[in-house]
C-alpha cells in the first residue's frame, strides 16, 4: 500500500470540517427551541458525537466494510482486521485510522439530525440510549448497502455524499420518533389546529446555518476521498460549486416563496431552505451540472416550505426545527435527482434529462426505499424497546418547566440573561384595530375613550394621586416631553410587554400563525399633588392619541401616604421637589 499524503490532509482536514457540523447543529436547534431547553439540546449534540464515536469503533465500522457481502460487512470488534483491496473498499492510498474518522464524523451526522425533531419532550436517558443504537447497528448496515460494497452499490445505486445514507436516515428516524413522542404541551389547539412556538434565538440559529453551510464543503468535497490527481481535483472542484449554488438558489426560493405565501420573508424557515438545498445536492454534487445543481436547488427551496406545512398542519407531528423536512424530504428530493440530472460523469448512470431513460431513476428510487423499509423497521423495534424499559417522553410538569432544570439541574442555560418566551400567552387573533379617525381634535368622546382608557375613582378627594400610563414604547418620548412641560419633573418609566383588546401582533412563524405576540410597552408612573389631575390626563391623552386601539391606557389611584426617605418629610411636602 503507497501511501499519498496529499490525499490524507484532505481527508483529515475535511473530516474536520464535517466533525465541526456538530456545532452547527448544535446552534441552530437551540436557536429553533425554548430557553428553557437550551442546555438539554447543546448535552444532546455533545453526547451523541460522543457516544457514537466508541459505538461505531467498537461494532459500526466492521459491519459497514469489513467485507463486500450484499447485506452486512462483517463483525470486526474495535476494527483489528485487515482492510484490503480484495475484502473490503476501503482506499488503499490512506491509512486506515485516517478513513476511519472520516466515516466516525459522516456516522455522528446521521445520528445528531434525530435531536431537533424530538427536541423539547426526550428523556435524555432514551435519547443516549437510541444515539448508540444509530451507530453501533442501524447506519452502518444501510451504509454496508451503499458505500461498503453492498447489493445497492453493485445495482448502481449513486449517493456521492449522503443524501440517503446520512440524511434521509437521520430525518426519517427523527420522523418516526417525533411521531412515536407525540407534539409537545401547547403545540396543538383543542380543535387540532398547529399553534406556532417559536424558537429563542434565531442569531443562534442562523450562525448554525453558517458553520453548517462552512462544512458542507468538507461533507460533499471530502467525499472524493483522494486529492492525487487531476480528476480528483475536478471532482471536488464541481462538487464545492455545486454545492454552494444549490444552497443559494434554494435559500433564495424558500425567501421568495415563503414571501409570496405569507405576506413576509420567513427568516427561519429561509434558513432551513439553505439547509435543505446542501442536503438535496449531497447525492449528486459530482455528477450534475451547476445547471442541475441549480434546479436541485429551486426545487429543494420550495419543498421544504410545503413539507413543514404538511408535518404541521397535516400529518400532525411536532417538528420544532424542521428536521423532517431538511433531511428526509431534501433527502429523498436529492437522491432522486441523481436519477433525473446525472451526466453519467465518474461512471454514474446517465439521469433521465440527459437521454438516460428511466433507469438510474429507478435504482435511485430502489434504492431509498429499500432503505427507507429498513431504517422504519429497525427503529420502530429500537424506540419501543427504550419506551416500555426506560420511556421516551418526560412527564408533563418536566417539559413545561423546562427540561434542563429537571434533567441537568440546570436553572438557565443564560444565567444573567432575562429571556421572554413569547408564547407564553396564546390568545386568538387580531381584531380590527382602526377606529376611523386619527386627529384627537375631531375624534368623538367614544373614538377617545376606545383608543386611551381612563379609569378614574368615582370619589374623589383633594390630595395626592397616582398616576400611571401604560402606552406604546413608541410613544415614550412625546409622553416625556408632554409631562416635563405640565410640571411633573418626577417619573418611574418601567419597560413592559403586553396586550389588551387587540391580542397583540399576528404573524406566521415558520408558516404557523402566532396566536399573540406580546408587544412592547412602556409603563409610567408619575405621583401628584397640586397638578390638576384632570388637565394632566388630557394631556397624556392627547399625547397618546393616535386612532388605534392599543394606544394606551390611564390609571388613576389615590395615594395615602407619601414618605421621603432622606428628610422624613411626609404627604405633600414630601413631593415638592418632584414637581
Amino acid at each position: 500500500m503507497e501511501i499519498n499524503v496529499s490525499t490524507v490532509i484532505w481527508v483529515l482536514v475535511s473530516a474536520t470540517l464535517v466533525y465541526f457540523m456538530q456545532a452547527g447543529f448544535a446552534l441552530c436547534e437551540a436557536g429553533l427551541t425554548r430557553a428553557k431547553n437550551t442546555g438539554n439540546i447543546l448535552m444532546k449534540n455533545m453526547m451523541d458525537f460522543c457516544i457514537g464515536t466508541p459505538c461505531f469503533w467498537l461494532v459500526g465500522f466492521g459491519l459497514m466494510f469489513h467485507g463486500t457481502g450484499a447485506l452486512i460487512g462483517g463483525f470486526d470488534p474495535l476494527i483489528k482486521g485487515a482492510y484490503t483491496a480484495e475484502n473490503s473498499v476501503v482506499p488503499q492510498t490512506i491509512p486506515l485510522w485516517c478513513y476511519v474518522i472520516f466515516q466516525t464524523v459522516f456516522c455522528a451526522t446521521a445520528a445528531t439530525i434525530v435531536s431537533g425533531s424530538m427536541a423539547e419532550r426526550t428523556n435524555f436517558k432514551a435519547y443516549c440510549l437510541y444515539s448508540a443504537a444509530i451507530s453501533l447497528l442501524v447506519y452502518p448496515i444501510e451504509g454496508h448497502w451503499v458505500w461498503g460494497g453492498g447489493w445497492l452499490s453493485s445495482l448502481g445505486f449513486h449517493d456521492f455524499a449522503g443524501s440517503a445514507c446520512v440524511h434521509m436516515v437521520g430525518g426519517l428516524i427523527a420522523c418516526l420518533g417525533a411521531k412515536m413522542l407525540g407534539p409537545r404541551i401547547g403545540k396543538y389547539d383543542k380543535d387540532g389546529k398547529a399553534r406556532a412556538i417559536p424558537g429563542h434565538n434565531l442569531t443562534a440559529c442562523a450562525l448554525g446555518v453558517f458553520v453548517l453551510w462552512f462544512c458542507w464543503f468538507g461533507f460533499n468535497g471530502g467525499s472524493t476521498v483522494a486529492m492525487d490527481g487531476p480528476r480528483a481535483a475536478e471532482t471536488a472542484s464541481l462538487a464545492f460549486m455545486n454545492t454552494n449554488l444549490a444552497a443559494a438558489v434554494a435559500t433564495t426560493t424558500t425567501m421568495i416563496f415563503t414571501w409570496i405565501r405569507y405576506g413576509k420573508p420567513d427568516v427561519s424557515m429561509t434558513m432551513n431552505g439553505a439547509l435543505a438545498g446542501l442536503v438535496a445536492i449531497t447525492a449528486g454534487c459530482d455528477c450534475v451540472s451547476p445547471v442541475g445543481a441549480f434546479f436541485i436547488g429551486l426545487v429543494a427551496g420550495g419543498l421544504v416550505v410545503l413539507s413543514v406545512e404538511f408535518f404541521d398542519n397535516v400529518a400532525k407531528i411536532d417538528d420544532p426545527v424542521g428536521a423532517v423536512s431538511v433531511h428526509m424530504a431534501n433527502g429523498v428530493w436529492g437522491t432522486l435527482a441523481v436519477g433525473l440530472f446525472s451526466n453519467g460523469a465518474d461512471g454514474v448512470g446517465v439521469g433521465l434529462f440527459y437521454g438516460g431513460g428511466l433507469h438510474q431513476f429507478l435504482v435511485q428510487l430502489l434504492g431509498f426505499s429499500s432503505i427507507a423499509v429498513y431504517v422504519l423497521v429497525a427503529m420502530f423495534i429500537v424506540f419501543s424497546i427504550i419506551d416500555k424499559f426506560v420511556g421516551l417522553r418526560v412527564p408533563a410538569e418536566v417539559e413545561i418547566d423546562g427540561l434542563d432544570i429537571h434533567e441537568h439541574g440546570l436553572a438557565s442555560a443564560y444565567s444573567g440573561f432575562a429571556i421572554s418566551d413569547v408564547s407564553a400567552n396564546m390568545l386568538d387573533v387580531n381584531e380590527n384595530t382602526d377606529l376611523g379617525e386619527s386627529d384627537y381634535e375631531k375624534a368623538t368622546p367614544a373614538q377617545k375613550q376606545a383608543a386611551v382608557k381612563t379609569t378614574i375613582p368615582a370619589d374623589w378627594d383633594t390630595g395626592m394621586y397616582k398616576v400611571t400610563i401604560i402606552c406604546r414604547l413608541s410613544s415614550f418620548d412625546a409622553l416625556k416631553k408632554a409631562l416635563n412641560d405640565e410640571g411633573v419633573t418626577g417619573m418611574t418609566m418601567t419597560q413592559v410587554s403586553g396586550c389588551g383588546i387587540q391580542k397583540g401582533s399576528t404573524e406566521r412563524y415558520r408558516g404557523t400563525i402566532v396566536d399573540s405576540t406580546l408587544l412592547p410597552k412602556v409603563k409610567v408612573e408619575v405621583v401628584i399633588a397640586k397638578i390638576p389631575v384632570d388637565r394632566l390626563v388630557e394631556t397624556v391623552k392627547k399625547t397618546l392619541y393616535t386612532g388605534h386601539i392599543g394606544d394606551g391606557k390611564i390609571f388613576v389611584t389615590r395615594v395615602a401616604k407619601v414618605v421621603k426617605v432622606r428628610t422624613g418629610e411626609e404627604d405633600y411636602a414630601a413631593l415638592q421637589d418632584v414637581e
